[in-house]
């Protein structure tokens, strides 16, 4: 194929990559992350919204709104404060949320999430080149690129107002580093310094952006010291000195660039925010973990409508069906093209490389899940370390089948209903930008919390006075109730307020907190319909003459809520 017919094709590529990514971007409001991502962007805090006390919505949704005055410091700032994340992402977000969001006004949504979306279809070049550097090929190269196009998986990251587009790009920088070092040990060459210096760059980067990042790093060290350790064997005691002490100066450089986070890093175990990847209980689910695992990986390449929370069971019912048959049919195809990569003497090391990488890249959240107790499955997000190179294996097989097949008599019986290798991997393509279009309208299993679901449920069953309490220990809850807050913008005007009833950070109880709610519910006019919204905490509300509606369900939207009707003294039909 000449270089213009690759050049034709990367522009498709890109411009479907584009329309997934874009297309219906404002379509949901934003979910918890979201909120903050666009207030830490901001310069704002969260710590400015009142606790234990009935407040608006535009209250509320103030940290939402850019203001003037801030500038990058307090980014810094208050995301050093409040949160669990390096500012990397979140300093590049203030400046570009500034260029589309007039102060004053309510932060853009889209723009919130246009620059995620942006880095997500730079990372359909990139995969080309990560795939030609890796395989020397250029088919292998467009695979790769084709399927980070139409993704489900890398679809979902990039229309999300989050950092993990850009900590992709990030993995798959490293990684190609990473290649090259391997390459040249087995050149016996020593690795080029703007490579060393590039890759230190890279992964200091990397850790500023994400701290699983630190996951590559360490998947990416298994790899290299078992290449290393071969290549000693083979060399059968020979000086490596001279070819191999970059690679220990890129070490360094790394550790240095790790180092600054460490009193960061030394925190984050014990914070509130992440206590919730210690409680699935592994141990006990032992197999939870790993059927997650499973899906994640699969979303990669094939997400059909799944969506319980907004879809009919039958409809969940017979994707799984379909995806189980196309999975049966696919796969011996997919295996087909990896041996044939495995046996060809220019791809084998990129071949024991990747698949080395992905079961270090695995066998480490494993540990994370079942050795310490947090859940690196419970989101789709946290494999985002090891997405890149599931995409390129993917490619590769595909690369491998476009031409291979060819002899039908012999793969008859294992590829049925066989067809060509150019059909087949058209097929598989077709299929991945089908869950591409199934992300897009948000009907796959790959959804955070729908603010929408509830917040129409409410607004259809609660059409006058509302009042929604939840129970606030962090941000996490705030940001929860800023979704439902920006999706009634756009519903029919209704009095809605909310209660954040705050957990005292010494007693852990919510005493306080529930004498004021008390105090201030019987003075709020009567009719008044009171949801109460991941609200764990004991409360006699039928002394309040609030009293239990039963005949709507226990969740909504990945809300879990509870309906109360509040009468005047007289009016107790409820």
């Amino acid at each position: 194929m000449k270089n213009h017919h690759h050049l034709l094709l990367m522009l498709l590529w890109l411009a479907i990559g584009t329309g997934l990514r874009f297309l219906r971007l404002e379509s949901l409001p934003p979910w918890t992350d979201e909120c903050a991502t666009i207030v830490f962007s901001l310069g704002n805090s969260f710590r400015t919204v009142p606790l234990n006390q009935f407040i608006s919505s535009d209250v509320l949704m103030q940290p939402l709104q850019p203001t003037a005055t801030a500038g990058i410091s307090a980014v810094i700032q208050h995301l050093l404060d409040e949160s669990t994340h390096p500012p990397v992402y979140f300093a590049l977000a203030h400046f570009w949320m500034k260029l589309f969001s007039p102060t004053g006004e309510l932060a853009s949504i889209w723009a919130a999430r246009s620059l995620s979306a942006l880095l997500g279809v730079a990372s359909i070049p990139a995969m080309f080149g990560f795939g030609y550097l890796a395989f020397g090929s250029k088919l292998v190269g467009q695979m790769a690129a084709a399927i980070m196009a139409v993704s489900p998986y890398a679809v979902f990251l990039a229309r999300e107002a989050r950092h993990y587009t850009l900590v992709i790009l990030l993995v798959i920088a490293s990684l190609c580093c990473f290649i090259t070092a391997i390459q040249t040990i087995h050149r016996q060459k020593p690795l080029p310094i703007w490579v060393v210096l590039a890759w230190v760059v890279i992964n200091s980067l990397g850790v500023a952006t994400h701290y699983f990042f630190t996951l590559t790093l360490c998947g990416e060290g298994f790899v290299l010291l078992w290449q290393i350790w071969r290549k000693i064997k083979q060399s059968r005691g020979a000086d490596l000195h001279s070819y191999w002490w970059r690679i220990v100066l890129v070490t360094l450089g790394t550790l240095i660039g790790c180092l600054v986070w460490i009193p960061v890093l030394k925190s984050i175990p014990d914070n509130e925010l992440t206590n919730w990847v210690a409680s699935s209980n592994p141990h006990l689910r032992w197999l939870e973990p790993i059927g997650r695992l499973l899906l994640w990986a699969m979303s990669m390449l094939l997400l059909l409508p799944s969506a319980i929370t907004n879809l009919p069971m039958v409809i969940v019912i017979v994707s799984g069906l379909v995806t189980l048959l196309f999975l049966l049919w696919s796969l011996p195809y997919l295996t087909y093209g990896l041996k044939i990569q495995q046996q060809q003497p220019d791809t084998y090391l990129a071949m024991q490389i990747l698949s080395g990488y992905v079961i270090g890249a695995i066998a480490l959240c494993l540990c994370f899940t079942y050795g310490l107790g947090k859940d690196l499955t419970l989101a789709a997000r946290f494999q985002f370390i090891y997405a890149p190179v599931i995409i390129l294996l993917l490619g590769a097989a595909l690369a491998g089948c476009w031409y291979r097949i060819k002899n039908l008599n012999q793969y008859k019986q294992k590829f049925w209903p066989f067809v060509n290798g150019k059909v087949a991997v058209s097929i598989i393509w077709l299929m991945a930008m089908l869950g591409g279009v199934t992300v897009v309208w948000n009907l796959g299993y790959l959804q955070n919390q729908r603010p929408d679901i509830l917040a129409s449920l409410i607004q259809k069953v609660s059409p006058d006075k509302v009042l929604i309490a939840t129970n606030h220990i962090h941000h996490g809850q705030t940001g929860r109730m800023m979704g439902l807050a920006w999706e009634f913008q756009h519903l029919p005007a209704q009095n809605f307020q909310f209660f954040l009833a705050h957990q005292d950070p010494e007693t852990k109880e919510y005493t306080q907190a529930m004498q004021v709610f008390r105090e201030h519910l019987t003075k709020i006019p009567r009719p008044l319909d009171l949801w109460l919204i991941e609200f764990r905490t004991p409360v006699d509300l039928e002394s309040q003459q609030c009293f239990r509606d039963n005949q709507y369900g226990k969740s909504a939207g990945e809300y879990s809520y509870k309906l109360y009707h509040c009468v005047t003294q007289n009016n107790n039909d409820y």
